[in-house]
């Protein structure tokens, strides 16, 4: 039993260490490599459609603002409106 275990020790060191060469080799690097350019370009196009949602949303406050200022206007227009109206009236 205890040998076991102590061969599972050993199996399980020379496995990472094999690992450990196969994940700096030269081709794992090239790999790593063409993953983080793919990553970059996903990331170009993210930011790219993000910038024009800004956009749009910023058109879009800037629309409802005015169309706030525009029935403010109206409403104290109004209210001026009737205010005159009942002070001819009295």
């Amino acid at each position: 039993m205890k040998l076991k275990g102590v061969g599972l020790f050993a199996l399980g060191t020379l496995f990472g260490l094999e690992g450990i060469k196969i994940l700096t080799s030269k081709d794992a690097k090239k790999v790593y490599a063409h993953c983080t350019a793919g990553v970059l370009r996903a990331k170009d196009s993210v930011m790219t459609q993000v910038t024009a949602l800004q956009e749009n949303c910023s058109d879009i406050y800037e629309e409802a603002k005015a169309i706030n200022d525009e029935r403010a206007k109206k409403e104290t227009a109004a209210e001026v409106a009737d205010a005159y109206a009942s002070e001819t009236e009295e």
